[in-house]
């Protein structure tokens, strides 16, 4: 019996993925109706009891609300599942006619999922839902601070999964949950792709794996106000999108930016719309109490509401205050408040003008928020166009709070809990993921053209082993011995130069050119005494067919002359019956 902690996490991580594994050998061969009844089944009972798993989530981690987070989860339970439906994901996939092209979807295997604290029960559901869709297995990691919820919820989403005709141990979660177990998950030999949600370090750990990984990178978020924007109706989005959950999602605003002929219009909309506008020494006690180890947010107040955060920042605000709002002067290490907070603290930044407001989104982007998530709000299209193109994020979100609109609540965006960031902060995807992101795509390809016609400039290649004359090419030593071999077979003794000079006579015969067949000549259908006259001068013949109209004059002098003037086709000779010296 095993005693020591780490090794127990790491039995049961071995355990847990060899029955993933084995069920997985039996679920790639269902059908799309057999998957698609499965997952139908999971995302009913997870909206059953989406608000008795948020409850469960905010009184075990002690960050969020229950309320936002009972929209997490049916965002996953509800509006994913909607999205899923019709989505072709096993077997063939698309049939591409006109290219000669069929698409056939390959699942991966096993699933390796760790979620985050901040979002225990929503992201299950999600990672489930996707994993199973594409046809895979999956097993959970949940965070340590999260594994009751997180629990429960994959129990939830099992059991209606067996009910719906699941094989046993499809789905797993591990009730022990530890750093070395996570590894261990992800670098298990049956792991075939890893979904990382949590950390730098946890992200950088799924990547160093040596397996195909989707892990996200951190949001800092910037809400650019535009000039054209109505103050109150952008800030309550702001604040709407800023309060959501506590700020514990990745794409929540972190900084709002505006110019500074509107900087009395944004506060004042900030303060009548539950927001708190720190003091200047408000928001120093923030920085100190947020971030006091560099820029990292201190993880006591995450997700927590603002009178909390104020307290603990040793000042006291409003019970419903909704937002502590900080005025900063500049982006950067000399501004930690322009740094994620993870909480219902919202910077705020002057600028000069449009061309500095491009400026200050693009750096606070750049000081850990790359790839991420930004926001605008304004009427003018053009506007939202050159901010989209110029800011280094992937969901570049236009008049919406930015947490609901980046996970699909108030956009077309794919319903995702896990938002790829893109190559410019290491992930390999800047997508939401999708069940899409979890399978291979093979692809039957007929052949439809010959290599020299999709590559004239390389020419037709000559037939191999096939003379100028189209006759396969001969070795004459091996003719010699096979002349020999039969000769030997009958009991006759043959000298070798004699078979050797009958065989090159047989060769130099094969060799001999060919005389070329008489070239097809034009005939005309209709001659006259000029058309003679001409080919006498010429010194030319004049080819006729059978149904040719020879006039008595042109007959008459073609006959005064020594050779054959009008001749008649050999093809034409059989059709009419009679020999061209008749003219």
């Amino acid at each position: 019996m095993l005693h020591d902690p780490d090794l127990i996490t790491i039995q049961e991580v071995r355990t847990k993925v060899e029955k993933a594994w084995a069920a997985w050998e039996k679920y790639r061969h269902f059908s799309q109706e057999q998957v698609d009844a499965i997952v139908e089944r999971m995302a009913e009972a997870a909206r059953g009891n989406a608000r008795k798993l948020a409850e469960m989530a905010a009184d075990e981690t002690g960050y969020g609300n229950a309320a936002d987070k009972f929209a997490k989860n049916l965002l996953a339970a509800e509006l994913l599942p909607q999205r899923l439906r019709g989505m072709r994901t096993i077997g063939v996939l698309r049939e591409l006619a006109e290219e000669r092209i069929t698409e056939i979807a390959a699942p991966l295997g096993v699933v390796a999922a760790v979620l985050p604290t901040t979002n225990p029960t929503s992201t299950a559901i999600y990672k489930t839902l996707i994993a199973l869709k594409a046809g895979n297995a999956i097993v959970i990691s949940p965070h340590p601070r999260a594994k009751g919820c997180s629990c429960a919820t994959v129990e939830t989403l099992y059991r209606a999964a067996i009910s719906a005709g699941a094989p046993e141990g499809l789905l797993q979660c591990l009730t022990q949950p530890t750093l070395e177990a996570t590894n261990a998950l992800m670098r298990h030999p049956k792991t075939a792709v890893i979904l990382a949600t949590g950390g730098g370090a946890m992200v950088k750990a799924a990547y160093s794996s040596g397996k195909p990984a989707y892990g996200v990178g951190p949001g800092n978020v910037p809400v650019l106000l535009d000039s054209s924007a109505d103050v109150d109706a952008a800030v309550g989005k702001i604040l709407s999108g800023k309060s959501f959950d506590f700020g514990t999602l990745c794409s929540s605003e972190q900084t709002l930016v505006a110019e500074r002929s509107r900087r009395e219009a944004v506060l004042r909309a900030l303060g009548a719309q539950g927001a708190h506008v720190c003091s200047a020494e408000e928001t120093k006690a923030l920085e100190r109490v947020l971030f006091a180890k560099g820029t990292a947010v201190n993880p006591e107040l995450v997700g927590h509401a603002a009178p909390v955060i104020a307290q603990a920042a040793g000042f006291s605000v409003a019970a419903g205050t909704r937002v502590l709002a900080c005025e900063i002067g500049g982006i950067g290490k000399a501004y930690p408040l322009s740094a994620e907070k993870l909480s219902p603290v919202l910077a705020v930044h002057f600028v000069a003008d449009w061309g500095a407001a491009l400026a200050a989104c693009e750096a606070v982007l750049r000081f850990h928020g790359l790839g991420h998530t930004c926001g605008i709000y304004t009427q003018d299209e053009g506007r939202a166009r050159e901010y989209g193109m110029r800011m280094p994020a992937h969901r570049i979100l236009v008049n919406s709070p930015t947490p609901q609109g980046s996970v699909g609540i108030t956009t077309n965006l794919f319903p995702a809990m896990t938002l790829g960031c893109g190559a410019v902060a290491g992930n390999s995807t800047g997508d939401n993921v999708t069940p899409l992101h979890l399978l291979n795509i093979k692809r039957v390809a007929w052949a439809v053209r010959e290599p020299h016609e999709a590559l004239p400039a390389l020419g037709k290649p000559a037939k191999v082993g096939v003379t100028a004359m189209g006759e396969t090419a001969v070795d004459k030593n091996r003719v010699v011995a096979a002349v020999e071999r039969y000769l030997a077979q009958r009991g006759v003794a043959a000298a070798p130069s004699p078979t050797a000079e009958i065989v090159d006579r047989f060769l130099a015969k094969r060799e001999e050119p060919v005389a070329a067949a008489e070239p097809k000549q034009a005939t005309v259908d209709f001659v006259c005494e000029n058309d003679v006259r001409d080919a006498i001068r010429s010194g030319k013949k004049i080819y006729i067919c059978a149904k040719c109209i020879v006039t008595p004059a042109a007959r008459d002098l073609a006959g005064q002359q020594r050779e054959e003037i009008l001749i008649m086709t050999r093809s034409d000779k059989t059709k009419a019956g009679k020999p061209a010296t008749d003219y």
